[in-house]
């Protein structure tokens, strides 16, 4: 038995696969100041559906995968380590200076950004490599010991180091690594050539700086979690989600924290992808998780999950660089726990403060009194105030009704429907419009794409914004009120390695390049064959990170084999690097060279045996005659709507809206116009404009 978790802002999902490959979800309320309660709140609904304690249930466990936003949120909120940086003598202000660029390049009111750790803590090392890695200036050992006095008396909880040239010779890093270890014991040390092996300075600097800012704090967390895990009874793997859409051991990923900063959003594209396949081929899927605090939204192209290097905490150009390779997920904030409000002007606001989980939306209860999507939602009959989370959490219709009267229809001079409809429509435009950055602003056409509605929060509007985009086809996954949770039980075992050096097709360099190549391979097969499968051989993949002769940007190209063996081999890497630039940018360029500036591999071992992934206890159910209730839609005002129970839905029966599908996880709305049915697969289609079913 395996158990796979996403921590939310407002809910945690947990999603537990039987040994016979059977699939079942559960949500608990997170608990912010000790996620890990939230955790183990799940996991004892699970084990009282099996008729266990939990004690029971987690004996009969074998793996455990836990995503989580908490490193990410302790830099948001300032909870990182105190942390120095050590840095070639000269070179004190590269996270002052950064990369350049601005995305409001006239805009001289927002202030110049803060680097990551205050010159005040950043130390020069009189010391200096060249390009080629030989020693310009040796190590200045005494000037070193001197700097880690310094350390001492500042009280620094970590340490990073980021030398130039070290990703070319680490041996000026490995020894100031030596030294800190012997004068600061028990101080975590981060080196940049082993954190993110990049040849720019700044990104490299950036990624270690906060890979050892996270390590005390995401040490005792993930330390914690694994220790309270064993104290309920589990006895098997702790796993840890990572950035790049696979998972790791947690023993691991604590002293590599800056691999989980996108933990459990990674996961939505990889369900996404796994649920579009299945209900038909798309040139592009769009896998948009409406949580209880965020909208994530990934762009799956050709069956590809994108990657991206530039995660960035923060807006782009003025947060911080992550530079760590990571699923490519745009966030912004809205979801059902979005608060909305009126301004001094009269204008609507929905977002992107949010009630989180605590004190939660008006309707819970717990003592929020601003109105959120969810509060507008049970105001216009979307929700059954007695059927949430299954009839396990009772919501107060009333109460939200009255706040929703209060803050924005009265300022607003409208009626109470009116409003909480305002409320639902703004959110939708708001999350349109971030679909829109990923799409339209990279020349494809939402239209074309299809829509894949995950998260809890995701029924309530997802068939306005497929409507709104154009496409013809919305899926709501079976499992997508837990899309991220479901991703991390698809997810496979990884790493990544990485190697920086320069070659030319004007001047290929076989030796360099194929003794990159197979170091790589070799740590690759490595990794597999301590945490792999035997029985299931592991996929590795090599990327080029390369550029025409000239370029300051390279983008990433497969490599189509594992080693060079002449001129052909290097024509036909820039063939694919020719086609591989001309589908991002439009052109090529054939008479430049292209350069290589660095390799990545990456090892993925699957461990999950079952290709099927459905809910378990799915087989024949009784189609139950749909009761109905009051749903206000725009147009229509107040409507009998049918209500129907997803688990009773036979497949393939087409049903036209208005209507709405509920399940003890979601509550999915299809209102007037648009058709709906579910799928052999068990998923919920719908076509916004009422396509029949073929």
């Amino acid at each position: 038995m395996r158990f796979a978790t996403d921590t939310g802002g407002t809910f945690t999902d947990l999603v537990v696969e039987d040994d016979d490959g059977a699939i079942s979800m559960h949500k608990a309320s997170t608990v912010p100041g000790d996620p890990v309660q939230g955790v183990l709140a799940a996991l004892t609904l699970a084990a009282q559906a099996q008729g266990l304690d939990l004690a029971g249930l987690l004996d009969r466990g074998s793996t455990f995968i836990h995503g989580t936003t908490h490193a990410i949120n302790a830099i948001i909120t300032g909870r990182t380590a105190r942390t120095a940086l050590l840095v070639t003598a000269g070179h004190r202000d590269i996270l002052t200076l950064r990369e350049g660029g601005r995305i409001e390049p006239f805009n001289h009111s927002v202030p110049y950004p803060a680097p990551f750790i205050p010159r005040a803590l950043t130390f020069e090392v009189p010391e200096r490599l060249i390009h080629d890695g030989s020693a310009h200036r040796p190590l200045d050992r005494a000037a070193l010991v001197g700097i880690i006095e310094r350390l001492k008396a500042e009280k620094v909880e970590a340490v990073a180091v980021c030398l130039l040239w070290s990703t070319i010779n680490p041996a000026h890093e490995l020894l100031v690594g030596e030294a800190l270890a012997e004068g600061l014991p028990g101080v975590p040390v981060s080196l940049s050539h082993q954190v993110n092996p990049s040849l720019r300075e700044f990104r490299r600097a950036s990624s270690t700086a906060i890979d050892a800012a996270l390590k005390p704090l995401m040490g005792r967390y993930l330390g914690g979690l694994e220790a309270r895990m064993r104290e309920a009874g589990f006895k098997g793997d702790v796993m840890v989600l990572t950035s790049a859409g696979g998972m790791m051991p947690a023993t691991e990923l604590a002293a590599a924290p800056i691999r989980i900063i996108n933990s459990g959003p990674s996961m939505a594209p990889i369900a996404g992808h796994h649920y579009a396949g299945l209900e038909g081929d798309a040139d592009s899927v769009i896998v948009a998780d409406t949580g209880g605090t965020t909208y994530d939204i990934s762009l799956v192209r050709n069956g590809h999950v994108p990657m991206t290097r530039e995660l960035w905490i923060g807006q782009p150009t003025r947060g911080h660089l992550v530079g760590y390779p990571s699923v490519e997920v745009k966030s912004v904030g809205a979801g059902g726990g979005s608060i909305a409000r009126v301004d001094a002007g009269g204008l609507l606001h929905v977002g992107p403060e949010s009630a989180g989980a605590v004190p939660g939306p008006v309707c819970y209860g717990r003592g929020g009194i601003l109105p959120t999507v969810t509060d507008a939602a049970i105001t216009l009959g979307f929700l059954d105030p007695d059927f949430f989370l299954g009839g396990a959490m009772k919501l107060d219709r009333d109460a939200a009704r009255a706040a929703i009267d209060l803050h924005v229809a009265r300022p607003l001079g409208v009626t109470v429907e009116e409003a909480a409809w305002s409320i639902i429509h703004l959110s939708t435009e708001n999350m349109v419009q971030a679909i829109a950055d990923i799409t339209v602003a990279q020349g494809i056409d939402p239209a074309r794409s299809v829509l894949i509605g995950g998260g809890g929060a995701a029924g309530l509007n997802s068939t306005f914004i497929a409507r709104r985009l154009g496409c013809e086809r919305l899926i709501i996954p079976e499992t997508g009120a837990a899309l991220s949770a479901a991703g991390a039980m698809m997810s496979e075992i990884t790493s990544e390695y990485a190697a920086s050096l320069f070659t030319s097709t004007a001047d290929f360099d076989f030796a360099k390049v194929n003794a990159a190549l197979a170091d790589l391979t070799a740590r690759c097969e490595g990794f597999a064959a301590k945490s792999g499968d035997p029985s299931r051989p592991a996929e590795i993949g090599i990327i080029a990170e390369a550029r025409y002769e000239n370029q300051v940007w390279d983008i990433d190209v497969a490599l189509p084999l594992d080693q060079f063996m002449g001129d052909a081999d290097v024509t036909h890497l820039r063939r694919v690097f020719d086609a591989a630039h001309r589908q991002i940018f439009t052109i090529d360029d054939p008479s430049s060279p292209v350069e290589i500036v660095g390799l990545r591999a990456t090892v993925r071992c699957r461990v999950r045996p079952f290709t099927s992934f459905r809910l378990g206890g799915d087989g024949e159910v009784a189609e139950e005659a749909a009761c109905t209730r009051p749903v206000w839609f725009q147009g229509t005002g107040w409507v009998e709507t049918a209500i129907h129970r997803l688990d009773a839905m036979l497949s393939d029966r087409v049903f036209q809206g208005p209507a709405i599908i509920e399940s003890p996880f979601t509550t999915i709305v299809v209102d007037p116009g648009a058709s709906v049915f579910r799928s052999a697969h068990g998923n919920i289609v719908i076509h916004p404009e009422g396509q029949s079913h073929d």
